[in-house]
């Protein structure tokens, strides 16, 4: 089968595309012909070797697939069929032709949703879920701050945490993501991070008061103005490191709002703790995408051939919505 793999840490020249054997599925595990896989800031943190994949994991990038189960290991337990349509959440493999999975971190695509666009969805959605819902408890009617409006996770957590009946705030970086952050997934408050301090304009337009919750991708280069915009009792959660791994918190501040900070990854989460978590997107997220309340936002689509030239896309943050390889 075909697989990308990244010669040296670098840029999109790096990825070559690879004739290599086929996974065999072991124990507990599916075998999937891969239709789509999504891009993810992980697959770039590790193209530029700052996020090397678990122990045991494969080294081909990507965690997140759509396709057909092809066929299966011994032991599996989950009703599934050979022909399938899945989705698969990943700790590695997806930039290639097949991938062999834990069948616990293995869905049926949601109804309503096509097989390619699909591949948007896993790594996003029990991302988001398991965040604002599994350890922060957003609740209805609480504010909650999302950085990175138009992005994978902003796109998908915005429209959650409507469906869940917060008020969404959420941070752009141009008019035009500004614009499809309220017109097309329905936010609240939207605030040009290029042109506003983002903690002082979601207080002014939120009568004074801060953010219940906050999702950050960003990390260090956000940590301060994010603890100014917590409100009492809030819960910063922090899922990325784009802006660097160390910041200055003011404590006092923290204690003053009997505030917390959480950081959490998915990737290197055990098996059995991918499949609650996959198991309640299933229950409470696949719902809301098979009636629309969730649209997933495909910014473009590249052919295996073009993984680089995807890279690139991806690497000027030009997208709106998600990034898919076709394989």
């Amino acid at each position: 089968m075909k697989a990308v793999y990244i010669s040296e840490p670098g840029g999109p020249e790096v990825l070559e595309i690879r004739e290599v054997p086929a996974p065999v599925p072991g124990p507990g595990e599916v075998l999937i012909d891969v239709v789509a896989a999504g891009l993810n800031r992980a697959d770039v943190q590790q193209r530029r070797g700052f996020y090397p994949p678990p122990p045991g994991a494969s080294e081909v990038p990507g965690l997140e697939v759509s396709g057909r189960i092809a066929a299966f290991g011994p032991e599996v337990s989950k009703p599934f069929s050979v022909g399938d349509k899945v989705v698969a959440l990943l700790a590695g493999g997806g930039y290639a032709q097949q991938v062999a999975v834990p069948a616990e971190q293995v869905l049926k695509v949601p109804d309503g949703v096509d097989l390619v666009t699909a591949a948007a969805l896993p790594e996003v959605a029990a991302t988001v879920y398991s965040n604002l819902v599994m350890t922060a408890q957003l609740q209805p009617g609480e504010t909650v701050l999302i950085h990175g409006a138009t992005g994978g996770i902003g796109s998908i957590a915005i429209q959650l945490a409507k469906a869940c009946g917060a008020k969404v705030a959420t941070t752009a970086g141009s008019a035009e993501k500004a614009g499809t952050a309220k017109a097309y997934l329905g936010a609240d408050i939207v605030i040009n991070y290029v042109e506003e301090d983002f903690a002082e304009s979601l207080k002014a337009q939120n009568g004074g008061r801060g953010a219940d919750v906050i999702l950050d991708v960003v990390g260090a280069k956000y940590l301060k103005q994010n603890v100014e915009a917590l409100a009492e009792y809030g819960r910063l959660v922090v899922i990325g490191l784009q802006g660097g791994t160390k910041g200055e918190i003011d404590l006092g501040q923290l204690l003053s709002k009997r505030a917390a900070v959480i950081g959490t990854t998915l990737r290197s989460r055990p098996v059995a703790e991918k499949g609650m978590i996959m198991n309640a997107v299933r229950d409470n997220v696949w719902p809301l995408f098979s009636d629309g309340r969730i649209n997933p936002l495909v910014a473009k689509s590249f052919p295996l051939e073009q993984v680089r030239e995807a890279h690139h896309y991806f690497d000027s943050g030009e997208h709106m919505g998600k990034v898919l390889l076709l394989l």
